[in-house]
């Protein structure tokens, strides 16, 4: 009966070559590693030398990070009617606004009622109002197009959504600072004032013996 054997790899990737797989597991004893398979459908399957607690730490590690880092797109909604009001306008594009800062897209969706249905131009002229001013965060990532009783557009932010986040993480610390300064700089402006206040108070007069008492009296 032949003797299983694998290919075998070093800790550093080196080949170690083919061995028998109890010669593969008296090395990995006497180095205080672990044998792992790393490729079963080899022929022979190849057998790596490690330290597996480690590599897996290791792993474990890296795809925290990863996550850590990994941006996800996150697409915002804003709803309009066609013949909105100036108020109403200013409002939703406040938020388009923030939603691009973040660095969020944003669908756009017109909704007709009725007889605005038959007056497409409408949204299509309030989503290209809207592009236009904030042309400066956004671009147009999907034209305006019809679905149904709505009529949908998707902008796009001009930053990365990690450039946006660093900005704002940036914008705060810069305002906590000049708060903390400021805070720093009344505190130090009314120590000051109190001790201008005690320098230049009136010096109490001293209390003189009534006259009424009697001259024998010692105080």
């Amino acid at each position: 009966m032949r003797v299983p054997e694998v290919r075998l790899v070093g800790p550093g990737g080196e080949q170690v070559g083919i061995v028998r797989i109890e010669d593969a597991l008296r090395l990995a004893a006497e180095s205080d590693l672990d044998l792992v398979e790393v490729a079963p459908t080899a022929r022979p399957p190849v057998c790596r030398l490690m330290d597996y607690g480690k590599f897996k730490y290791e792993a474990a590690q890296k795809a925290r990070e990863s996550r850590r880092n990994q941006t996800n797109t996150i697409i915002k909604e804003m709803k309009l009617r066609p013949k909105i009001d100036a108020h109403d306008y200013d409002t939703k594009k406040g938020h388009v606004v923030r939603f691009l800062k973040a660095g969020d897209k944003v669908k756009i969706t017109i909704m007709f009622r009725g007889r605005e249905q038959h007056r497409p131009e409408l949204g299509y002229r309030l989503l290209q109002r809207l592009a236009a001013d904030v042309e400066d965060l956004g671009f147009i990532e999907s034209n305006a197009r019809q679905d149904g009783r709505n009529m949908t557009m998707v902008l796009g932010p001009l930053k990365k959504k990690s450039e946006a986040q660093a900005e704002v993480k940036a914008e705060k610390a810069k305002v906590t600072a000049e708060r903390t300064a400021q805070k720093e700089a009344d505190e130090a402006f009314e120590k000051a004032h109190r001790e201008q206040a005690h320098e230049t108070a009136t010096p109490k007069k001293p209390r003189r013996r009534s006259e009424n008492l009697d001259p024998d009296m010692e105080a």
